[in-house]
């Protein structure tokens, strides 16, 4: 038979290391084709990109007012963002952090509905801080020992775990902590309970950026986070290294839910002033995006927090100022993220067409040598 029969037309072979300009160009051309996707469909719709554009910014960053504003959206993305970059670098796929958020924000709301005026407020945050991350480290600790003991699903386990803990916020709006009957509205916080503002954002700001010092250094420098690299690596290694695996994966999943929960407690605290249904809304998932496009760099998750928050309040922005329809921005951030996502693939691994001269790759390599 034919050589070529065999070959196919068009193969996937990963890439050996990149130059770091090559890389960089290839992201860079990955945002302006976004823009430039962005800048056709604005046209068709019969808006001026360019005004569009600048309305996006303007709406996020032209004054004090609206540059709080996205700093407060982009708090619980980079929080969350730092929780699950742990479990993902282990190879875990955590997807249940908007279950974990809503349990650490239902334990922290406890404390704030009950014993505000009862204890000094700084001790009634501490105590709603603490018990938000314990909350979220519990809740999260499930799947994990369920991975650990019988090596279940953590993908769909920690889902749908999502919605039971939000069930139970939708029993508490309807039961125990409803405020006025019928309303389904659990009451707003004491001011007691809620975080005090520093340069006019509440100060959960500053709470996420010494988790991503501490993230870093965790990750980086500590034997947990070796221990979390080697297990995301090969499990196999790890246990032959004589790692206790299940050990450290719901040491790390506590460790995820905890800085989630704490997320929680942050949200109703310091930007909601009171808890429902939707308290994570959608942050849990969004984070992925996050950890992903920062490679799990925390310091790099910053700048990508920033940015999504950036075209979240701006297109708000977009709706009011231009009349662009809020799908038509949902599309343009979505392209966007598209792109960036997709330019990593073409960073890590290349198409090779039949026919085309190419140097073998070091698998390619290893498999003609055994042949």
């Amino acid at each position: 038979m034919n050589q070529s029969t065999k070959t196919p037309f068009v193969r996937l072979a990963k890439r050996e290391a990149m130059n770091p300009w090559k890389a960089w160009c290839i992201r860079i051309g990955s945002i302006l084709l976004a823009l430039i996707l962005g800048s056709i469909l604005i046209a068709a719709i019969g808006k001026n990109p360019l005004a569009a554009y600048g309305t996006i910014l303007d709406g996020s960053l032209g004054s004090k007012t609206m540059l709080r504003q996205t700093v407060r959206i982009a708090i619980p993305l980079l929080g969350t963002a730092l929780a699950i970059a742990p479990c993902f670098k282990m190879r875990f796929w955590n997807i249940g952090a908007e279950g974990q958020i809503t349990a650490g924000a239902i334990a922290a709301s406890y404390f704030a509905l009950y014993w505000a005026g009862k204890v000094p407020s700084a001790l009634l945050l501490v105590i709603m801080g603490v018990t938000g991350a314990l909350a979220g480290g519990l809740w999260a600790l499930i799947p994990a020992f369920f991975k650990a003991k019988w090596n279940t699903n953590e993908t769909l386990f920690t889902l749908m775990m999502n919605y039971i803990i939000i069930g139970v916020v939708r029993w508490l709006q309807g039961g125990p902590w409803e405020g006025r009957p019928g309303s389904q509205i659990i009451p707003e916080f004491d001011q007691d309970a809620c975080l005090p503002r520093v340069f006019g954002v509440h100060c959960g700001w500053i709470i996420v950026l010494i988790l991503v010092v501490f993230m870093f250094i965790y990750m980086r420098y500590t034997k947990q986070g070796y221990e979390i690299a080697v297990i995301g690596d090969s499990i196999n290694t790890a246990r032959y290294a004589g790692m206790n695996v299940g050990w450290v994966i719901m040491r790390t999943m506590f460790l995820s839910g905890a800085i989630s929960g704490l997320v929680g407690f942050i949200i109703v605290s310091g930007a909601d002033n009171t808890l429902h249904d939707g308290v994570a809304a959608g942050v849990g998932f969004t984070a992925i995006t996050v950890a992903w496009l920062s490679q799990l760099n925390p310091f790099a998750m910053i700048a990508i927090s920033g940015m999504l928050a950036i075209l979240s309040k701006g297109a708000d922005t977009l709706h009011t100022r231009m009349d662009i329809p809020a799908s038509i921005s949902d599309i343009i951030t979505g392209t966007l993220l598209f792109c960036m996502l997709g330019c990593e693939f073409f960073i890590n691994y290349q198409l090779i067409f039949r026919g085309s001269k190419h140097k073998h790759a070091p698998a390619e390599q290893k498999e003609a040598a055994r042949s």
